[in-house]
């Protein structure tokens, strides 16, 4: 029986959606790719796929997870570039041999140099987040409301003011919080 994880929190973004591979950094952590087999469906599911990962590789995977989220937190709020973070990203963005391939149905997608190849599809991830963090892309990086959460996203709504990195999680969270703390600030009498 295989051991059940967390459901990834998948975005429009593919390296925003890799940073919330963990979620809830600053309360109860969820590490959704705790496994290298779990990274293999992570990136299956992002159309990245690869038949094996070692562990040497999910390592790699993580530093670069942390490397895109610190970066991306900081341009968010419009601080420096942690100097270590950058240094990540560039070489995992140089490492990969991934092409981009366009699909008869006008779609890309992404061939890797081999099947087994993690380095190529981090290199994919990496190189979406030096669009984002570098301005490229039009929407801005943002953070998450939810004090706990914090995650990093990036918005694409017409205004820029979106305030959850999912409304379906951190969103839902908060508006729940709220409703029951205006519930016990106005118990109504039962009839």
């Amino acid at each position: 029986m295989r051991a059940a994880f967390p459901d990834f929190r998948l975005g429009k973004v593919l390296a925003t959606s890799f940073t919330g591979t963990l979620s809830e950094r600053h309360g109860n952590a969820v590490e959704r790719i705790p496994t290298p087999h779990r990274l293999i469906d992570w990136l299956a599911v992002n159309g990245l796929a690869v038949d094996s990962c070692t562990t040497a590789q999910l390592g790699l995977a993580r530093e670069l997870r942390e490397s895109i989220h610190a970066a991306a937190t900081a341009a968010a709020i419009q601080n420096a570039l942690p100097a270590s973070a950058v240094q990540v990203i560039n070489d995992c963005s140089a490492q990969g041999r991934a092409a981009a391939i366009l699909t008869p149905e006008g779609k890309r997608r992404w061939r890797l140099s081999s099947a087994s190849c993690v380095e190529d599809a981090l290199s994919v991830i990496a190189a979406d987040a030096i669009s984002i963090i570098a301005g490229e892309r039009d929407g801005k990086l943002a953070l998450c409301a939810s004090p706990t959460c914090q995650a990093a996203f990036f918005d694409t709504s017409q205004s820029r003011t979106r305030k959850w990195c999912d409304m379906n999680t951190c969103g839902n969270r908060q508006k729940k919080a709220r409703f029951n703390a205006n519930q016990c600030k106005d118990p109504r009498p039962v009839e």
